[in-house]
């Protein structure tokens, strides 16, 4: 039942997740826009504002190659405008290989993402009452738990590398290339286990370091999108300011 849980607990908070973190790449690329008047410029201003989640993500994606014997090549953190239109913030070049090892270099910033950002946020920033006011919907707890946890130590600093760790972290569609051969591979496993009544006895050895893992990234996704929820009316604010000086606006 804890297995079952814990990934529902992931499931329900990725698409919100994912929601939150699209709405805030486009707008906070507006901003720049709307600041520098120039693309170029403003790809280059959101990519630094963003470089220690993608320096976080590369280097994942580097450790991992190597951890798993794969030859690299080329590394960076400096953005490129795909031919699709699409903005790539970093890139690792590794040799081909097959899809497993492939798989485990793609999922490695989201593992790296979601530990750093338990870590961060529970740890350096004390979000655990805070998160526990969103899952409440307590608007007062929530002001209260976000004003408590700046008084920590280096909190906007923390504060920073939490939302751009956060919003850094999921694996591009590069990363995810090889999940889907892994996932039918896995798919098979189970049901072959199933079949030969192995099931039980897999489930109770690794459920509960399964459940774990799981557990981290839900826990990471669950802090993303409290403190998503809490800067987007900043960065609204912000851009509707910008556009309203300048005379300009962003349609997305």
């Amino acid at each position: 039942m804890t297995f079952l849980i814990a990934w529902l607990w992931l499931f329900v908070t990725l698409a919100p997740l994912l929601a939150l973190e699209r709405w805030i790449h486009r707008h906070m690329q507006g901003i720049g826009l709307l600041l520098t008047r120039d693309p170029s410029l403003a790809t280059i201003l959101y990519s630094a504002l963003f470089i220690p989640g993608v320096l976080l993500h590369e280097l994942s994606h580097l450790i991992m190659a190597k951890a798993l014997g794969v030859e690299t090549a080329r590394f960076s953190v400096w953005p490129s405008r795909q031919p699709d239109g699409t903005l790539r913030l970093g890139y690792v070049e590794t040799a081909k290989v097959d899809f497993i090892r492939e798989a485990l270099i793609g999922i490695a910033p989201l593992a790296a993402g979601s530990a750093a950002v338990v870590l961060i946020g529970y740890r350096w920033l004390a979000v655990g009452p805070l998160g526990a006011a969103i899952a409440a919907g307590d608007l007062s707890a929530m002001a209260k738990g976000f004003i408590a946890s700046l008084y920590s130590a280096d909190s906007l600093i923390g504060l920073y590398a939490l939302f751009t760790i956060s919003n850094s972290m999921m694996p591009s569609a590069s990363d995810r290339r090889a999940w889907l051969p892994v996932a039918i591979m896995l798919t098979l496993i189970g049901v072959a286990l199933y079949y030969f009544g192995a099931a039980p006895l897999l489930v109770n050895s690794l459920g509960e370091p399964l459940a774990a893992g799981v557990r981290v990234i839900a826990s990471a996704f669950t802090i993303t999108i409290g403190v998503n929820l809490l800067i987007i009316p900043f960065i609204w604010l912000a851009e509707k300011l910008i556009a309203r000086a300048t005379g300009l606006k962003v349609n997305y």
